[in-house]
């Protein structure tokens, strides 16, 4: 498998740059090694995990599996201001993990701290305020999602093709894109636009490492880009999922007179039920994160499979489009 050498793999010390996403519920050890292993970067999920013992202990089982750079991604509230990560910190400290992948809220304090351990720190950002705020705070890496990401992609529906060059232009430290990376030409075109690497999350659901159920990932291998719904948005809280009965639901009542508040919608929001429904395969059972890039998914390979053609991919999607200029 040929290197490719960016900012990105200089720095996290792996060889390919593509980092996986911190994915709550699948960002488990198994994974996180197969993607390691493959040479791009693996990253434990720390809030998968019900206690920071349990993130230690999954620390540990993916140090088992690979000998390799991983990360933690730690996710902080966006709900509550008064939280304490201290147990949750301790545990990457004392599990020697170099990398943290922070998302969220306010990550100023929690830099801080994981810094002064010589942790180096991505962070996941939706918008370029929000990215040079990271970087004064001393951040080593930018992760930016553009509209078409999973999850909570922010509030300003600026999809990666504007986002990534806008940013090109801004940031002094290396970024990498995510939302909209599903194969090596949108890997190429990512860093044709300026980014240093690319970060995926749907795509890696979709492996034979991943610990989802079958039923989930054949759902979602058939799923089309308009298969997605914003749900949470008249809160502010914008975010991707699969669409299924219950984004659906949670769209009506935010649609319906007077509105929904964040409590009215909790039940249907709640982790555990999206949890119980990836690990069962009811595709109705709760919310699925998932990415406008379930449209170019057509297969559920290996992980080492998936890097080895996405870097192929890459370079030959650069190496045409330089033969088109050069007729």
């Amino acid at each position: 498998m040929n290197i490719m050498k960016t900012r990105i793999t200089e720095l996290l010390g792996i060889e390919h740059p593509i980092v996986e996403g911190g994915m709550q519920w699948v960002g488990r050890a198994q994974l996180a090694a197969a993607v390691s292993n493959a040479g791009a970067l693996g990253m434990v999920t720390a809030r998968t995990q019900p206690t920071p013992d349990d993130l230690r202990r999954e620390i540990e089982r993916t140090r088992e599996l690979t000998s390799k750079p991983f990360g933690v991604n730690l996710t902080l509230s966006l709900t509550a201001n008064e939280v304490n990560y201290d147990g949750w910190i301790n545990a990457i400290i004392q599990g020697n993990v170099g990398i943290v992948e922070t998302a969220g809220n306010n990550p100023q304090p929690v830099i801080a701290r994981l810094k002064t351990h010589g942790i180096k720190v991505i962070h996941k950002c939706t918008s370029l305020r929000h990215a040079l705020s990271a970087e004064r705070y001393g951040a080593d890496v930018i992760s930016i999602d553009g509209f078409e990401a999973a999850g909570h992609c922010g509030e300003d529906d600026i999809p990666a093709l504007i986002m990534i060059p806008t940013l090109s232009k801004v940031l002094k430290v290396p970024f990498i894109a995510s939302g909209g990376i599903a194969n090596g030409r949108s890997m190429a075109a990512a860093i044709t636009l300026g980014a240093d690497g690319v970060n995926m999350g749907t795509r890696f659901m979709l492996t034979q490492e991943s610990a989802i159920h079958d039923d989930i990932k054949t759902a979602l291998l058939a799923a089309t880009e308009r298969d997605t719904t914003l749900i949470k948005r008249t809160l502010k809280r914008t975010a991707r999922f699969f669409t299924n009965p219950v984004s659906q639901e949670i769209v009506a009542l935010e649609q319906r007179t007077g509105g929904a508040t964040y409590d009215d919608l909790q039940p249907l929001l709640s982790g555990g039920r999206g949890l119980a429904g990836l690990e069962s395969g009811d595709v109705a059972a709760g919310l699925i994160c998932a990415s406008q890039i379930i449209g170019l998914i057509d297969d559920i390979p290996t992980c080492a499979e998936l890097i080895t053609r996405m870097v192929a991919e890459c370079r030959e999607g650069l190496e045409q489009a330089l033969n088109r200029f050069d007729r």
